[in-house]
């Protein structure tokens, strides 16, 4: 399961937590600019600060909403709602606050995200197109309705086409 984090997003917070060794790859698609808290800054902020845990267990608390999400995205049969709610995952007000409409991944690189081909991508993509969700544009997409891929089941006539 794959997940992306766009710029002004942080991760790794639970594998200090735990004090375990990152079980987990995180590989950067394209140039990126990675900061990073020592542990004993972490763990400072931890003990000290109240603002600070409370970002901590709202990010944890959204964290695993997302993968309960993905969970069930992944589980859809209907390729479009996958990439649909998939697409919807990466628009987490709490855990992504900053999100542009435009979603800058190729795709190929979203196909890797939802466990897709890049054919069937293209596929789910035009479909949402025609409905009026999101439009595909060179070098990416841009969302037009973030809560309508949420809850994403189907063409809204009920047909498949």
């Amino acid at each position: 399961m794959f997940t992306g984090i766009p710029s002004g997003g942080w991760i790794g917070e639970g594998t200090v937590l735990k004090r375990e060794l990152r079980l987990y790859d995180i590989v950067a698609v394209r140039c990126s600019t990675v900061v990073h808290i020592p542990m004993q800054t972490f763990e400072w902020l931890h003990a000290h600060s109240i603002e600070f845990n409370h970002t901590l267990i709202a990010h944890l608390n959204e964290r695993l909403g997302q993968y309960i999400t993905m969970m069930e995205a992944g589980r859809a049969s209907d390729v479009v709602a996958r990439t649909a709610r998939s697409i919807a995952t990466l628009y987490n007000p709490v855990l992504y606050p900053n999100m542009d409409p435009h979603l800058r991944l190729s795709q190929t690189e979203l196909g890797e995200l939802v466990g897709l081909s890049r054919q069937s991508i293209s596929a789910a993509l035009k479909q949402l197109e025609v409905e009026g969700l999101l439009r595909v544009e060179y070098g990416g997409i841009t969302v037009s309705s973030v809560e309508r891929l949420r809850n994403y089941e189907g063409p809204e006539d009920g047909e498949w086409r």
